[in-house]
């Protein structure tokens, strides 16, 4: 039996669920490079944005993409090219931008962005964006949460994939995605009160949820996050919390790792079992990676090193398959949020400043100027 119950922190409707931890396998070797082969970094700023910024996609010749979404404030694009300056031009274009932003009735949720978490390029030529359809992470607006591909060769929306009250049930937040190489199957976070995994069927737009509860897929108990040694709390004194949320998938496709926001512990599996008929076989086929430290992003470059950020300490780290290391520090890198890589090899990341918002600090404006930054090999 599962017994649940439910924190408000900062906007955040998150689940703790008390759940006695499963027995996983024994942890098999990381296929991940090797310590010594670990590349060094400097820092560039590539752009500064007038508005909270979470998402980060780069694609295969380069091009940059930013999502913003409307946690405080109706951001004016809610998902964007950036230009070599800076400048920002909203994609696919200002029609699927304009939920909310022209004054009089919201047009409709389903075709238009509401408020989109996480941006993501394929393999294939796709811009994906996710959006969990829950501005203030409070209410999911019906009809919103959707997955958006869009052709970036014509730059236009290819398709949409709908969730239903199944998958984006109240109280979820849809977070994070990775896609399969083989290009049918997306794997989705929900980061909020429901906290599982989602696998999505590309081609017949079918979802379902995984893990639903499970405790690698919850807060960790005993958790407190906190920046610089800041704990990040309500006004009120409501700890933040939130379920699973930072997700990355093996160059092959075949295991996916994954971790709770407010958590210390890296988990893993083979993609099979999520995709299985048997819902039970996910459950019984996690692993337990490794103890790491808070992580918001998390992402597995092309020679196969595992990138984490660590908010707590303004860094992004990598995983040697027994602990992680620092591969950048820099105040700069205020709460180091999503990250993708570029085709240079670097590593792009955002810098979202989340525990600077009015939702944990009182007087803080709604809204709030944020960064993304380069990774630039040395």
């Amino acid at each position: 039996m599962v017994h649940r119950r439910f924190i408000l922190a900062g906007g955040l409707a998150v689940l703790s669920a008390g759940l006695a931890r499963a027995q996983t396998p024994a942890p098999r070797q990381e296929a991940l490079a090797p310590a010594g082969k670990r590349p060094s970094f400097r820092l560039e700023q590539v752009a500064r944005f007038d508005h909270q910024a979470t998402g980060v996609a780069v694609s295969a010749d380069g091009r940059v993409f930013v999502n913003f979404p409307r946690w405080t404030e109706d951001s004016p694009i809610s998902v964007a090219e950036v230009a070599p300056d800076g400048t920002l031009k909203p994609y696919p274009d200002e029609t699927w931008n304009s939920w909310r932003n022209a004054g009089g009735p919201a047009p409709s949720p389903r075709d238009h962005f509401v408020c989109v978490q996480s941006v993501v390029a394929d393999n294939r030529g796709n811009l994906w964006v996710l959006d969990p359809a829950s501005p203030g992470i409070d209410k999911v607006v019906p009809g919103g949460p959707k997955l958006v591909r869009i052709e970036l060769a014509t730059n236009k929306v290819a398709q949409v994939i709908h969730f239903g009250e199944d998958v984006a049930l109240q109280g979820s937040y849809l977070n994070d995605v990775r896609f399969h190489p083989d290009g049918a199957t997306a794997f989705i976070t929900d980061s909020g009160a429901r906290g599982a995994l989602v696998v999505v069927d590309l081609q017949s737009g079918s979802a379902h949820a995984r893990l639903d509860g499970h405790p690698s897929t919850q807060p960790e108990k005993g958790v407190e996050v906190a920046v610089k040694g800041e704990k990040i709390k309500r006004p009120d004194g409501r700890p933040f919390q939130a379920a699973a949320d930072g997700i990355a998938l093996s160059m092959d496709g075949l295991t996916l790792y994954w971790q709770a926001l407010t958590g210390r512990t890296l988990y893993r599996i083979d993609t099979a079992a999520l995709t299985s008929d048997n819902p039970e076989d996910a459950a019984r086929k996690i692993e337990k990676v490794g103890v790491t430290h808070v992580a918001d992003g998390l992402l597995m470059s092309r020679d196969g090193l595992l990138y984490l950020t660590a908010p707590e300490d303004n860094e992004v780290r990598t995983w040697t398959g027994e602990r992680s290391e620092t591969v950048i520090a820099d105040d700069r890198l205020s709460w180091p949020d999503s990250l993708a890589e570029g085709p240079d090899g670097s590593i792009y990341v955002t810098a979202s400043h989340l525990h600077e918002m009015p939702w944990f600090r009182q007087g803080a404006p709604n809204v709030l100027p944020t960064h993304l930054f380069r990774l630039v090999r040395s």
